[in-house]
């Protein structure tokens, strides 16, 4: 890479990292360090959930899965802006008025201490583990791309951001996002300004060709439960997904716990309610882009450079024989393309269906080179992860490229932050001061969460390794979310319905989890969004049964007494 662009992206780490120590001054209280002592601007908040939410995965591999399969995956968020409303009217008042640091406090007022112990424990480990997978997005491409050990990738990453994150807290996790959401718009914005100008055909030409391989299909209305991008799977899964996303874990929660008001953390939500699809969409686009522009430029057969250099070194004349051929029918390809886009009538129609022929045979020819690579390296390609960072560095401008990396790194570093400062936030609250140490000086529990901080980033960095060869790591970091997430969301639920006990709440959450087990490993062609809907309904309906029967005996006081329990 030019140094212009290391030059680029090293200032910025510098700058996140200085920004993020100097606002330490204000984290001297573990109320100011966990919630910024419930001071941010609504519209702070809101473009640090976005963010929180917005990782490298997104810009890696939601671009890379948008240069394969199109705009699908975009149904995938159908259901947000539901859960956004429907959060809104319950859970933001009922937690933010509560006064605790952590979603699950409350559940002990309402049910007991181990339901909060349990249901805290499931978020420490999906979010420990999906915070390992976004380290990973980054880490594994720039180690692939760069030849750098992944060691060395990780560190680059992880390092400042557990620093910023030790010595600021929330407030500088917070700001740190505001100045991350806008680099990464910036960096969007600008790809698909270059790839507009650089592509032969012009912005209609483009959107035909990309619709004709069915990459602008947005919407699926069949309803299959082992296809994870349908309309319903969308609205339903996805609703449940979203609500416990946004509603019960910590690394969200924490984000509108930090606003002034009921009111601003409800603004902070609907930011996301209505711009998530849209920024959602346009990450999309950037693939699909990329795709069409691959149509006139030829892409390397394999983009993971260090698979592809292994099937070279061990399989040379199996390879090359590939190449010769994907470069044949490329050619070839790209004249239909090119005929398709110049011409109108019958003689466009009848160019663009020898595009599609030959658009067949290059994906015929790319999955015989992956199945190569496979054989060869024992492991997925997982190609779909390195689609957009071989575009960015061979064939972005000097500066941009690197503004485009940075923006990666911005979207890692501003969810691991997010992540990595809520799963301190939990150990310390949920565990530490509530079973070890119940009464200590402020400055005793400040010292120990930033030294959980420290433990959570290790533990992602180890997750990390193990992350990379899973996949499409869009997918992995959801599907690691959707084990645990609707489980979770079901105590919530039965938390607001009156009658329901502790028994019911602790077992109902131990059968949610069983059954979610049972799914993903016994039916695993059954998409992850569904075990959202499965969790959830598991544990409301044993959690309600039992209460029902001889070990229920809650009440609505616990909910009484739950709002008023604070720290």
């Amino acid at each position: 890479m030019h140094p212009l662009n290391w030059a680029i992206v090293l200032a910025y780490v510098a700058y996140v990292l200085v920004d993020g120590v100097r606002r330490s001054k204000d984290t001297d209280t573990v109320e100011g360090y966990f919630l910024a002592n419930k001071s941010l601007p609504w519209w702070a908040v809101g473009l640090s959930v976005m963010a929180t939410q917005l990782s490298a995965v997104t810009m890696i591999g939601t671009t890379g899965q948008g240069a394969t399969d199109g705009l699908r995956f975009v149904q995938f968020y159908f259901g947000l802006p539901i859960a956004m409303v429907i959060l809104g009217v319950t859970l933001v008042p009922f937690l933010h008025g509560s006064k605790v640091y952590t979603a699950y406090e409350y559940l002990e007022g309402r049910f007991d201490a181990k339901t909060r112990s349990l249901t805290s424990f499931l978020f420490l480990m999906s979010r420990g583990m999906s915070c390992g997978t976004i380290i990973a997005a980054p880490a594994v491409v720039f180690s692939a791309v760069f030849g750098w050990d992944l060691t060395w990738s990780v560190a680059l990453i992880g390092i400042p951001t557990v620093i910023y994150t030790m010595m600021g807290g929330v407030q500088a996790v917070t700001w740190a996002d505001v100045k991350q959401m806008v680099l990464i718009v910036v960096a969007l914005v600008s790809v698909v300004v270059v790839l507009l100008v650089k592509m032969p055909v012009s912005p209609d030409e483009a959107l035909h060709i990309a619709g004709a391989t069915g990459r602008l299909k947005t919407f699926d209305f069949s309803f299959n439960l082992t296809d994870t991008y349908t309309f319903w799977s969308g609205i339903l899964g996805g609703t449940f997904l979203m609500l416990s996303y946004f509603g019960t874990d910590q690394s969200q929660v924490q984000r509108y716990l930090t606003a002034r008001s009921v009111d601003e953390a409800r603004s902070s939500l609907l930011m996301s309610a209505y711009w998530k699809i849209p920024l959602q969409a346009l990450v999309l686009l950037v693939g699909v882009l990329v795709f069409v522009y691959y149509q006139f430029q030829q892409p390397p057969l394999l983009f993971n450079p260090d698979h592809e250099a292994e099937v070279v070194a061990q399989q040379g004349a199996r390879y090359d024989a590939l190449q010769e051929r994907y470069s044949a029918t490329f050619t070839l390809r790209e004249d239909a393309a090119r005929v398709a886009a110049d011409s109108d009538g019958a003689s466009a129609e009848a160019a663009m269906g020898t595009f599609l022929e030959r658009e067949a045979e290059i994906q015929q020819i790319r999955g015989e080179a992956l199945a190569l690579a496979g054989e060869v390296t024992g492991e997925s390609s997982r190609d779909v992860n390195y689609i957009i960072p071989r575009f960015v560095l061979s064939e972005l401008p000097i500066g941009l490229s690197g503004l485009f990396i940075a923006g990666v790194m911005a979207a890692a570093m501003s969810s691991i932050a997010s992540e990595l400062n809520s799963l301190s936030t939990a150990s310390v609250i949920d565990f530490y001061r509530r079973w070890y140490k119940p009464k200590a000086s402020e400055t005793h529990y400040l010292r120990v969460s930033k030294i959980t901080t420290a433990f959570w980033g290790v533990f992602a960095c180890f997750v990390a390794t193990y992350a990379a060869t899973l996949g499409s790591l869009i997918e992995v970091v959801n599907r690691f979310g959707s084990f645990f997430y609707g489980s979770i969301l079901g105590v919530f639920l039965l938390a607001m319905i009156p009658g329901t006990g502790a028994a019911g709440a602790f077992f109902g959450l131990l059968a949610g989890m069983g059954c979610v087990a049972a799914v993903a490993f016994g039916a695993p062609e059954v998409s992850f969004l569904w075990h959202n809907v499965v969790g959830a309904l598991t544990v409301v309906v044993v959690g309600m049964a039992l209460s029902l029967g001889s070990l229920g005996g809650g009440s609505d006081d616990g909910a009484a007494e739950g709002a008023a329990t604070g720290p």
